[in-house]
């Protein structure tokens, strides 16, 4: 049966909630929420009648141009927090919690397919009547995609809505090769980061309908799982149900967190997501398990507020860290809004089987992951004997590593 999905999105979210605060209308004044006195502070947000002026959210402060004027609001994480349960209240009173997926503070998918014949309204008319009670209750204002899985709704969103009058676009499966196939740049995409735009570009592929249109088998081979994923949403496939994110998981799963001792921005964190895995892989290997999917959360710093949580299921069972942490980074990449200060890292690994085989693709060598596993496990042998801290990568001597001084709090003992 073809869902209906609505992404709905709260408009310039924190900008809006100060303008309200106010009593202003984000639509003719100029603010910028920024911590102020900072010339390099971070736009974490500007009002929409800034962005009509060419001012994007996340920039400098001093890459406003001198000759407009504006106000500056300090951010108030608690008023943004508070103002986004108000809305997904709002929500709740339209469909179950079983059927909303909070995105992030200010963007969440609706699953309405089983509510249309209750409201006898049809996914477009029922969005503008959440996003009239939005506005009635709060001053917010919202945009809204409308498809039949979450992907469509939300590049719909993205990509459209915000230029219609009513803040609205419905996009379905006609609309794959005369709307989603004309994305360009790639980065303008959902889930096409800068640095897969890049790697894309090299391959000749600059619009989304390249991709689509692509040898699905080639971007399997260079990319991995990632690769056959952009090839099915190039081509507007998306399986992922919102329930899928919301059943309480049955089987065990494993987790490695740590809140930062300062902030880390861009590649920076690319060291810590490996540190991470190096621990939970060995969890694994230590207890004869292989995982089947992995999850990836990160907190941004007080200041900022925000966070992403994104999973994704793996074609086959596995300990290797070296696709776990291929796939975690290009989750991280996918996901991740650039120069914003990261505080806090979760890694997961679920679906825990035990490791009774190898499962290879038409790429590995069974010699090659046999050596790979049985190195792998006599070092893993060696940290037991000897320490977490006695066998490290060369990278573990960065000033960016953590792994160091987790290891003598995380188990293990460290010998001189």
């Amino acid at each position: 049966m073809e869902r209906s999905i609505l992404c709905i999105d709260l408009k310039s979210f924190f900008a809006s909630v100060e303008c309200v605060a106010r009593n202003l209308d984000p639509f003719t004044y100029p603010l910028v929420v920024a911590e102020p006195n900072r010339d390099g502070a971070i736009t974490l947000a500007v009002t929409p009648y800034l962005k009509s002026l060419g001012i994007k959210s996340r920039g400098r402060i001093y890459e406003i141009p001198k000759h407009i004027k504006y106000t500056i609001a300090r951010p108030r994480m608690s008023l943004y927090i508070e103002k986004s349960k108000e809305v997904i209240d709002i929500y709740l009173e339209y469909i179950s919690i079983e059927d909303l997926h909070i995105y992030s503070i200010d963007e969440c998918f609706l699953d309405v397919t089983n509510y249309l014949n209750l409201y006898k309204k049809t996914p477009y008319q029922l969005a503008l009547d959440i996003m009239n009670k939005i506005r009635e209750k709060t001053k917010l204002y919202a945009t809204a995609g409308i498809g039949p899985n979450m992907l469509l709704a939300k590049v719909a969103m993205d990509i459209e809505a915000k230029h219609n009058s009513n803040f609205i676009a419905e996009w379905n499966y006609n609309d794959i090769k005369t709307k989603l196939w004309n994305i360009s740049p790639l980065s303008n995409m959902w889930g096409i980061g800068k640095r897969m735009e890049k790697k894309l570009n090299d391959l000749g592929l600059y619009k989304v309908k390249d991709i689509a249109t692509y040898d699905k088998s080639k971007l399997k081979e260079k990319f991995g799982i990632i690769g056959e994923e952009l090839w099915e949403h190039a081509n507007g496939i998306d399986l992922s149900k919102i329930s899928d994110f919301n059943r309480e998981a049955k089987e065990r799963s494993i987790s490695n967190g740590q809140v930062l001792f300062k902030d880390y921005y861009n590649d920076e964190i690319y060291i810590i997501l490996k540190e991470m895995l190096v621990s939970l892989t060995k969890r694994l290997r230590l207890e004869k398990l292989s995982c089947g999917k992995v999850y990836l959360h990160i907190r941004y710093s007080k200041t900022i507020g925000n966070e992403f949580s994104v999973s994704k299921k793996l074609d086959n069972q596995t300990t290797d860290i070296d696709k776990l942490y291929i796939i975690i980074k290009n989750l991280f990449d996918k996901n991740y809004e650039e120069d914003m200060p990261i505080r806090q890292v979760n890694i997961g690994l679920s679906k825990l089987e035990k490791d009774r085989y190898i499962q290879l693709n038409l790429f590995e060598n069974i010699n090659i992951v046999n050596k790979k596993n049985n190195l792998d496990k006599a070092l893993d042998q060696i940290s037991l004997k000897y320490g977490n801290n006695s066998i490290l990568n060369a990278t573990s001597l960065l000033n960016t590593s953590t792994i160091k001084l987790r290891n003598t709090k995380i188990g293990g003992h460290n010998a001189g």
